[in-house]
């Protein structure tokens, strides 16, 4: 027990940390499935150097918004230097990165932070749109981190009461 009057600074900054934590593993998950589909996808296309384009687009996974962006330019120009009757296989890795940003945006990325830091669905599938909105660019990098706090902080407090 504290005493009357004492801050509780101490505890809220081990339950920042701690949802800090467990948003960077879900984070680090997220990357990780996006770089099993990044592997299976490129694969079944037979893009060049498959297995380091999608350890690079797991990597890149952890840039908010524009790493699935560079994670692209890799397989784009492997297959781009293979020559002009590529344009097809070029296609289908367009719509790979289209329907892996669709997963992951959707389906992927908000169930992973909602089972690792509890951040409802709707909040994590909103709260970067909201946020990059309200403020752009830094909204939406800020936002998942910011959302696991907010609401590590909310339940903190619900459960005191």
């Amino acid at each position: 027990m504290t005493a009357p009057g004492s801050s509780q600074t101490p505890s809220s900054l081990r339950t920042a940390g701690s949802a800090l934590v467990n948003w960077w593993r879900a984070a680090t998950l997220d990357a990780l499935i996006i770089g099993v589909l990044w592997l299976i996808g490129l694969k079944l296309i037979h893009v060049p150097l498959a297995p380091f384009w999608a350890l690079l687009g797991a990597i890149l996974q952890i840039i908010p918004t524009f790493g699935a962006m560079l994670a692209l330019i890799g397989p784009v120009i492997s297959i781009a230097v293979q020559g002009p009757d590529d344009w097809w296989r070029l296609g289908l890795v367009f719509g790979l990165y289209a329907l892996i940003m669709f997963l992951e945006g959707l389906v992927i990325g908000p169930y992973v932070l909602h089972r690792t830091t509890k951040v409802p669905w709707w909040a994590a599938f909103l709260g970067p749109i909201v946020m990059g909105i309200i403020i752009p660019f830094w909204g939406v990098l800020l936002a998942p981190p910011l959302l696991a706090v907010i609401f590590a902080l909310r339940d903190r407090n619900k459960v005191r009461l």
